[in-house]
């Protein structure tokens, strides 16, 4: 894994992040399914969210969040090096709302307690 220090989720002591292989050795070691059949599927999943958010589908996944394209109005903004005004059309954009579920988790957690409190 390179330089980086382990980061596997029992074994933060700061809030780091965590890469998507990282993800699947992490899967891998706790399901015992092969790696690439992990990599696989996970790719699997990453690709049915973005084409079904592109056609305009949200995602719901109950106890862990929902993923939904955000409505954004049209509006002026400046181009402060020419000083210039530009409109940015109305457009989407794509967006996580955890589920009360993960944001319990988070908030109750003890590390990350102790990560606000140090």
């Amino acid at each position: 894994m390179g330089s980086r220090p382990s980061t596997y989720f029992s074994h933060h002591s700061t809030l780091t992040s965590v890469t998507k292989a990282e993800v699947i050795a992490e899967i891998a070691d706790k399901t015992g399914i092969e790696k690439a059949d992990v990599s696989a599927t996970v790719e699997a999943f990453f690709k049915v969210v973005k084409d079904s958010m592109a056609e305009g589908n949200n995602i719901y996944v109950r106890g862990f969040g929902s993923f939904v394209n955000k409505k954004r109005a049209k509006k002026v903004a400046r181009n402060i090096s020419k000083n210039t005004s530009i409109i940015i059309d109305e457009h989407f954009i794509p967006s996580f709302k955890p589920s009360k579920t993960f944001i319990g988790k988070i908030k109750n957690s003890k590390k990350i307690k102790a990560l606000a409190n140090a």
